[in-house]
């Protein structure tokens, strides 16, 4: 296979990863939550509603920049949560290679986008990289600033560093990808 098809497919791969999660299957890993438990423990009493964005060339680049990592697809589905016809919070799912294998979080911002909390719903690398749940809580009413980085207001974890990294990493693109389309997800 030639080089850029590799590059090609490694660069749609977080997105197959998700289709892979939405579609109930599963690697060897450690499946936690499913994507709808998830959803309902973060908007307990809410409708939720999937939404597909395509975004534009401009769009991503400015995602990007915002996050500080790729944006490896242009396809991005937010899950909507309403409740009385108000929206209460927004729903984002990241699949991401840790060392050699994928994890699954989802990222809930509210509505001052503040991320209200994180979920692994998979992960597929050895049990030993799996951070505690108390690690997972320091994103909690964080925003997507400078600050949101392993070694700033994340801690890093002993042992575990890539997923630190790459875990930070996923929550900056899912919040940069928030702040490009919200506008759309409140007209809608």
């Amino acid at each position: 296979m030639g080089g850029w098809k590799k590059v090609r497919i490694l660069a749609h791969l977080p997105t197959c990863l998700l289709a892979c999660l939405l579609t109930g299957a599963s690697a060897s890993g450690k499946v936690f939550i499913t994507l709808d438990e998830a959803l309902k423990l973060a908007f307990p009493t809410c409708t939720i509603k999937r939404h597909t964005i395509y975004l534009s060339k401009d769009q991503m680049e400015q995602a990007r920049k915002l996050a500080g990592v790729e944006i490896p697809s242009a396809l991005v589905y937010p899950y909507v949560a309403m409740k009385d016809g108000e929206m209460m919070g927004i729903a984002y799912f990241d699949a991401h290679i840790v060392r050699t294998l994928p994890e699954t979080i989802m990222i809930t911002v509210d509505l001052e986008d503040r991320i209200q909390r994180i979920e692994v719903l998979d992960f597929n690398e050895p049990s030993d990289y799996v951070p505690r749940t108390a690690w997972y809580q320091q994103f909690t009413g964080q925003r997507l600033d400078n600050d949101l980085a392993v070694k700033r207001n994340i801690h890093s974890i002993a042992g575990a560093t890539l997923t630190a990294r790459h875990t930070t990493d996923a929550v900056r693109r899912m919040m940069a990808l928030h702040h490009v389309i919200k506008r759309q997800l409140i007209h809608e």
